[in-house]
């Protein structure tokens, strides 16, 4: 008998650290040393927050446009420079202006040779309306960190059309900056945004890292409840809900996530009926 080969381990992190709102220079840097430090443990994949380098909570649409910025603007090179120093790739979120004049709550996919993919959250919650332009295009699926990764954003990951998407794109890991409000739940039941991120992760058989933030902003509290999450559905790293800085990694069998087997007769995706879900995508 032939023994198998030992799986190849990607390691991947979420640093879920604490913007402050209007202070972007001290956000890069607070991101730029959280990824390293997650480099350092090993890390090759770093999800860092959404709106990382602005905030949050903005006051109006003049203040998001204040500390707005260009996809290829100084977020972007700070995390570049990094990734090309460390070969890594590092995931997260910024307020982009863009080229049209209008704002994006947008993620960057950053590796050694730059700006990989802009991808423009599609599914803005509550204020975020006022501020920011829904994204039209699905979310990028690219090569890198020998593996091929997936982002979208926050409230994104709640339409589950949206999250199949990549997953028919052949990502094998969905990487998911978020700002997660916090809201009441009952004792002892695990934040909801996590379980419908396990059901992405479960329904598709792929990786999902979400990186959600700490650090009370405006009078808005978050869940702090980053969390990777396997093929099966099951947390493999986090998450520890409350409001605290912490780096959670996991080593991944990416390559694992390319089987869609959930016995010796199904599929999940080979299982699919296109034709019978017509109404699912009807206006």
């Amino acid at each position: 008998m032939t023994p198998t080969a030992p799986a190849e381990l990607t390691r991947v992190a979420c640093c879920q650290i604490g913007p402050r709102i209007g202070e972007p220079d001290a956000n890069r840097a607070a991101g730029v040393a959280a990824a390293q430090a997650a480099a350092a443990r090993g890390a090759a994949i770093v999800v860092l927050p959404e709106l990382s380098a602005s905030g949050y909570v903005f006051r109006d649409m003049a203040e998001a446009r204040d500390l707005a910025e260009p996809a290829d603007g100084p977020t972007a090179a700070g995390w570049a420079a990094l990734a090309r120093r460390l070969a890594i790739t590092i995931v997260g979120g910024i307020c982009e202006l863009g080229a049209d004049g209008l704002l994006y709550n947008t993620a960057l996919v950053v590796d050694a040779g730059g700006v990989r993919a802009v991808y423009r959250k599609a599914h803005l919650w509550d204020a975020e309306k006022l501020v920011f332009t829904p994204g039209a295009d699905p979310p990028p699926v690219i090569e890198t960190a020998g593996t091929s990764l997936a982002v979208m954003v926050c409230y994104d990951l709640e339409f589950p059309e949206w999250a199949r998407l990549p997953a028919l794109a052949g990502a094998r890991l969905l990487c998911v900056p978020a700002n997660w409000p916090a809201a009441p739940r009952p004792a002892g039941e695990r934040p909801m945004e996590v379980v419908r991120a396990q059901a992405a992760a479960s329904v598709n058989r792929m990786f999902v890292a979400v990186c959600d933030r700490m650090g009370a902003e405006r009078g808005v509290d978050w869940v702090g409840g980053s969390v990777i999450i396997d093929p099966d559905g099951w947390p493999v790293a986090g998450p520890q809900p409350g409001d605290h800085e912490v780096t959670i990694a996991a080593d991944c069998d990416l390559a694992s996530a390319a089987d869609k087997r959930i016995s010796d007769r199904n599929d999940v995706l080979a299982d699919r009926r296109p034709a019978l879900y017509g109404g699912v995508s009807s206006e």
